[in-house]
């Protein structure tokens, strides 16, 4: 468990890093595009080739280093993986529901922040 948590959290340092670097290099909001774009290839790519040949590495290439540098990579393969099982429906909710209730609740703390202020 502490090395998975180790490696968890090298690769996230690592992936924050370089998701800060791409912000940098690109105007917004092309630098989230990027990002999340990147992201989601390499996480689709990885999940293949880990799943068989370097599970071991899921922590710190997956959960780490995508995780630390996009969530969107994530939240990309859960609603494919839902697809390819067969659950279209759930996935679509999946996606809907995330899209539209992210964005609701980033309103709600904005809404309180400012209240606050």
């Amino acid at each position: 468990m502490m090395t998975s948590l180790a490696l968890v959290a090298a690769g996230g340092a690592a992936g924050a890093s370089l998701r800060f670097l791409v912000g940098q290099a690109l105007a917004f909001p092309l630098g989230t595009l990027a990002v999340n774009l990147a992201g989601s290839l390499a996480i689709g790519a990885l999940w293949v080739l880990l799943e068989t040949r370097a599970a071991h590495l899921a922590p710190l290439l997956i959960t780490g280093l995508l995780g630390g540098f996009t969530t969107f990579s994530a939240f990309s393969l859960d609603a494919l993986r839902l697809m390819e099982a067969g659950r279209a429906g759930a996935a679509l909710a999946y996606v809907a529901g995330s899209v539209i209730l992210s964005i609701a609740a980033c309103a709600l703390g904005l809404w309180i922040a400012r209240s606050l202020s």
